[in-house]
């Protein structure tokens, strides 16, 4: 036994070590602030599970084409838009332009710090956000607007908006291994009330493709919904979804498009993803996802402990 006793503490030591590389990159991945950042740039107020601030945002004032007002004033999103391009983008004409700038350009020369001084107010007052969200929030907005942001022109063409060169049947096995079960084979288990209209996910993805991708890769802030770029999904992945999304049934008979996003405004969910049920199966999901890679690194330490043991056991 005494001779056994140096072999069980390597074993026990190497489990130690094998636990903290495997959690370690779990718990400190930059990842997560990445996409904590994009819930935030969707709607801060939802992500962070606080009520939104009264009345219009300060800079709100300064425009007059977008006649939205109060909770949606104080989004990144109604802004800058979805493709993050602000008055170059899909927002340059429509409802919702507002003559913003494109946060894609105003970031490019930008460090994160340069980022959070400036949603502090500290180009401009009208633009304080220390009131509500606190340095580490705003950390996280400045992570994803330097590291997340994506140009999805390549992927949308800008008159119809469809997609551009997707792969349909990759969009389809993606969306029926990850979407369907809230969705519905046919995107109309959910129905999404916008602006008085509802609409299925077909709906949302012909007339809104850019928010589809942004939501498909980051999430919707506020609800449980599975997260492509914690899934591993690459800008292609999300874009072929799309293609094949754009496909699924409408539920109201096809406008004339005019611009993306127009007439878009928060989706309030009815239904499927945000049931008592469905979160508890993702929370459980999104266990087995974070943690199964390092439990099979420490069964992998354990047999190769057990190996050992054996060994010299029969040395001896």
């Amino acid at each position: 036994m005494k001779r056994l006793l140096p072999v069980t503490i390597f074993t026990l030591v190497l489990m130690v070590i094998g636990t903290s590389i495997a959690f370690a990159g779990e718990i400190q991945s930059p990842d997560s602030d990445l996409v904590t950042g994009a819930q935030l740039y969707d709607r801060w107020y939802a992500a962070l599970g606080i009520p939104a601030p009264h009345g219009d945002m300060p800079i709100w004032s300064r425009q007059s084409t977008n006649t939205r007002s109060g909770a949606e004033t104080w989004r990144c999103s109604e802004c800058h838009g979805w493709d993050y391009k602000g008055v170059e983008g899909a927002y340059a004409s429509g409802s919702h332009q507002t003559g913003f700038p494109s946060i894609i350009r105003a970031t490019a020369d930008m460090t994160e710090e340069d980022i959070v001084a400036h949603l502090k107010g500290g180009n401009d007052s009208a633009h304080d956000f220390s009131k509500y969200l606190d340095e580490g929030s705003m950390g996280q907005v400045a992570v994803f607007l330097k590291e997340g942001l994506i140009d999805d022109a390549q992927y949308i063409d800008s008159i119809s908006l469809k997609v551009i060169g997707g792969k349909l049947e990759r969009g389809k096995d993606l969306y029926d291994s990850t979407c369907a079960e809230c969705h519905g084979d046919d995107g109309t288990k959910i129905i999404f009330r916008t602006e008085g209209v509802d609409e299925t996910l077909g709906d949302v993805a012909n007339r809104d493709p850019f928010r589809f991708l942004h939501r498909t890769r980051f999430g919707v802030a506020g609800t449980e919904m599975p997260v492509g770029y914690a899934l591993g999904w690459t800008p292609a992945d999300g874009r072929d979804v799309l293609m094949y999304a754009q496909t699924l049934a409408r539920g109201k008979e096809p406008e004339e498009i005019t611009g993306a996003g127009e007439g878009s405004g928060p989706s309030e969910l009815i239904g499927g993803a945000t049931n008592l049920w469905t979160g508890i199966l993702t929370g459980i999901g999104a266990f087995f996802a974070t943690f199964g890679s390092a439990l099979l690194f420490l069964t992998v330490l354990v047999l190769i402990g057990v190996v050992i043991v054996t060994a010299l056991r029969r040395r001896n």
